[in-house]
């Protein structure tokens, strides 16, 4: 899995680093799940954040990806001293902002939706890609007792 490091523009170095994951369009996601949760300290919120994560990884592969295991995923983790953020990006045409919503669905029995209402819980912060194929998730750091 390769893996590329670097800064982003316009922030003091020592302040945020990121690190992005190119990866094929699979369901095999505990090697990345690992990767993608380690800087987080507290296993509670590691938790919440895997559950969340996981459920964007499996729609970008499902929905946006269609199972073709010819495209790519990337996933971007991006630490500040205060956020920890994740961007997973598909190559498909992107979710309608319909969808994008973080409500359970109506019927109990609807086939979708769920999915999306777990992420939202998850994380203090979704935002999606003007296309609709990138979605970005973010949590508060959990502040150390003293």
């Amino acid at each position: 899995m390769p893996v590329v490091s670097g800064l982003l523009p316009r922030v003091p170095r020592q302040r945020l680093r990121w690190e992005e994951f190119i990866l094929p369009s699979t369901l095999q996601l505990a090697p990345l799940m690992e990767l993608l949760v380690e800087p987080v300290s507290c296993d509670v919120t590691s938790q919440r954040i895997q559950l969340g994560l996981h459920e964007a990884l499996v729609n970008a592969v499902r929905h946006g990806n269609q199972h073709n295991p010819e495209k790519r995923l990337r996933v971007r983790r991006v630490l500040t001293p205060n956020w920890l953020i994740w961007q997973v990006q598909d190559e498909g045409r992107g979710m309608p902002c319909s969808a994008r919503c973080g409500a359970l669905p109506e019927e109990a029995d609807a086939l979708s939706g769920r999915g999306m209402f777990l992420i939202h819980q998850c994380f203090e912060d979704v935002r999606w890609s003007r296309r609709g194929n990138r979605l970005q998730l973010a949590c508060r750091r959990p502040q150390r007792s003293s």
